[in-house]
């Protein structure tokens, strides 16, 4: 059992998102400590890129503040070699295939199992065209997360048949955000894929209240909050460590009643 499956054995998995360097890489570096301390099964950091398609404006100012900041992939990389120090909590990265690219994928994914990654999240990356970055995933150990949508229709069957790890079921369509309604279909797509591979769902976009992730996770395996986690580091700034600690462990709380 790899790291990501160890994630779901222990039962409902709560996966906090925050922007890597927002507000700078030291306040990450702490928030990855507290989140993991605090109940957080998985974290997702984002990769900051300049073009962020699936983001809607939240993550977009989180990207920007990032980069203003001087953040680059080799400071994530940094971080991550002093997290694993002392924290082994799995790590999940957010980017896009032209940073991947652009940094050389061999040598990213190689960088990637050096500071302890352990699964990449490539939102524009096209089923069909994932073998551009899976033989090099799987070269160097870092599960690649397949997502599906209410969009993908027939081919959630074809996707949930090769994913690995766990399965990010985009909740709602459109940019991630924080939404009142979260699209109702999701629980259909998570019967589709366990018809298919007895594979961890986890649910994403959207989710922000302890309701909300409690609700998701009555049929799903694991609970992705981003846009909420944000928001609260936009809000405090270099302050904002005890509020989102004190939001993840609520969070948690939430869906293991």
């Amino acid at each position: 059992m790899n790291s990501i499956e160890k994630v779901f054995a222990g039962g409902k998995a709560f996966i906090p998102f925050i922007t890597a360097g927002d507000p700078s890489i030291d306040i990450t570096e702490q928030l990855v400590y507290q989140m993991a301390g605090a109940g957080a099964d998985l974290i997702e950091l984002g990769i900051p890129f300049s073009d962020p398609i699936a983001e809607g404006p939240v993550i977009q100012a989180a990207d920007n503040r990032a980069l203003n900041g001087g953040f680059t992939a080799d400071t994530l990389f940094s971080m991550m070699l002093r997290i694993r120090k002392s924290c082994q909590v799995p790590i999940a990265c957010m980017t896009y295939v032209n940073p991947v690219f652009a940094y050389g994928a061999e040598k990213f994914m190689m960088n990637c199992r050096e500071a302890g990654i352990d699964a990449m999240i490539v939102p524009d990356l096209p089923f069909e065209e994932k073998n551009e970055l899976l033989p090099i995933c799987k070269k160097y150990g870092i599960t690649l997360i397949s997502m599906i949508a209410p969009t993908s229709g027939e081919r959630i069957r074809k996707i949930a048949s090769e994913a690995e790890g766990f399965i990010y079921c985009v909740s709602s369509m459109g940019v991630t955000g924080v939404r009142q309604n979260l699209g109702s279909n999701v629980e259909q797509m998570v019967r589709t894929v366990k018809e298919v591979k007895n594979i961890p769902c986890a649910i994403g976009f959207g989710i922000s209240t302890p309701e909300q992730a409690a609700n998701m996770s009555a049929f799903a395996d694991g609970v992705i909050v981003g846009s909420a986690i944000v928001k609260i580091v936009e809000q405090y700034g270099s302050g904002c460590i005890p509020h989102v600690t004190e939001y993840v462990r609520k969070m948690k709380r939430a869906i293991t009643r």
